[in-house]
This record gives structure tokens, sequence and C-alpha cells, in this order.
């Protein structure tokens, strides 16, 4: 049906990172695909791309329902093969305010989304990729993989699971012609950023992101950091002895809970 577009799947596509991808890919050669959670923002977000020129879709599921989503993911793959899928969707939350008991049940809530969440969305579109030996993929972590933050443990070491995760399935994939980047944003203009209370350094708008990501993507980056002050931060403090990097991660602010 849209075989001389390229077909762009994109999840979380509601607001933040994931609504300004959705309108910088609004081009005539673009069929997007895109998902979220909010049917009045998500409608929104698919007009104004085709008002850019993009032919779109749209449903609203939850990212969790990996039946639900596999569905319909093989009815649009039905309808073009997907060229290029970012996965986007993800939540945050620290532990601020919380028992121990609401520790683990919004780990695993986080947990769920962030890391399963990828995966239902990687099932079914994976196989028609490697079936046809082409396709790119992208999953987005965040500067926060690189350190063990205690404010957000969730958030973090799922966001470090994913980065692992893309890193080695660029290896996996490489032979079946399938290009793989983990996208690692700083503190970027999202729902997510808005609930936070504290200064967040080198603080960036959505729009930014999204040209930085598409760059990279044209490039093959195996990893998409930015801003670059910040990559570098946290990968120095990535190297740091654990009590040293414990100390001053303990020292950091704490994110407000789901």
């Amino acid at each position: 049906m849209y075989k001389s577009k390229q077909t762009l799947l994109i999840t979380g596509a509601s607001s933040g990172i994931g609504e300004a991808l959705a309108l910088h890919y609004a081009i005539e050669n673009y069929h997007l695909i895109l998902i979220g959670r909010n049917n009045d923002r998500l409608k929104n977000v698919a007009e104004r791309c085709e008002t850019k020129g993009a032919t779109c879709e749209f449903k609203v599921i939850d990212v969790c329902d990996r039946e639900g989503l596999r569905f319909w993911l093989e009815e649009m793959i039905q309808k073009t093969p997907i060229d290029l899928l970012i996965a986007n969707a993800g939540i945050s939350g620290g532990t601020a305010g919380l028992t121990d008991s609401e520790l683990i049940a919004q780990t695993r809530q986080i947990y769920d989304v962030n890391i399963g969440g990828v995966l239902n969305t990687l099932e079914p579109v994976l196989k028609g990729m490697m079936g046809r030996r082409s396709g790119q993929i992208a999953l987005m972590s965040s500067m926060a993989s690189y350190a063990p933050w205690p404010g957000a443990p969730a958030y973090s070491s799922s966001k470090a699971a994913i980065r692992f995760l893309g890193h080695s399935l660029r290896g996996t994939l490489r032979p079946y012609g399938i290009k793989v980047s983990v996208i690692c944003p700083g503190f970027i203009e999202s729902r997510i950023t808005a609930q936070n209370t504290f200064p967040m350094p080198f603080f960036r708008k959505a729009p930014y992101a999204a040209q930085k990501i598409a760059k990279g993507l044209e490039k093959n980056k195996m990893t998409i950091a930015f801003p670059m002050p910040l990559f570098m931060v946290s990968v120095f403090m990535s190297l740091l002895p654990s009590r040293i990097l414990l100390y001053i991660n303990s020292k950091m602010p704490k994110k407000t809970s789901l």
C-alpha cells in the first residue's frame, strides 16, 4: 500500500521525544505508524503529521499488552513492512515517598513498560525484518543508564538493560542486514522531566532531541547520546570506583514516585 514510502513505527508518540520524532519525520516520503496511550494527544500528533505531508496511522494501545500489540502490528505489517522502529515508550519514577512494598511494585511497573514494552514491540517487527534481511531499530535508553542512581533505581536499571540489549543486538542482527542503535538522551522536555523538582543540567527541548536522533540514525551510530557534555560526565562517573560513585550518587536528588 505504501511501497514508495519509508514506514516508521514510533511508540510513545503522543508527547515528548516521540511526538517530536513523529513531527520531524512527517514528510511526504514517510508513512508513520504511531502508538500512544492518550487518544486526544495522539490524534493531534497524527493530524499535524498529515498536515505536513506524511501518511499516518495511529493506535491507542499499551505496549504492555503483548497480544493486543502483536495482533495490531502484524495487521499493520501486512499492509507495509516496517523500515524503521523507534521503541520510545517509557515511564519513570523515583523513590521519594515510597514504602518498601511500594518500591518493589513500582519497579515491576517500570520494568513492564521500559523492558517488557520494548520486547513486545520488537517481537512482531523483528520477525519481518529478519525475513527481509533489512531494517533499522532504535531503542530508547537514557543517560541514567551509565550509573546506578539511588533516587531512581528502577528507571536507571531498566534503561541500562535496554542499552545492553541494543548494543548486543547490533552484533547479533548485523548478518541479517538490520541496523541497531541505542538512544541515550539527557534531560529533555517531556512529561517525564516535567515531574522533576530539581535542577536539570543541559536541559533541552524535544525538537533538539529529534534532530540529534534522526542524524544519528542516518549515520547508523551504535550510540546516539546527547547533550555531549552530560554524556562525557556520565561515562566518567561510570568509570569511578564503586565506593566513590555510590557516595556521589547518594547526594543526588530523588525523583518523585509514579
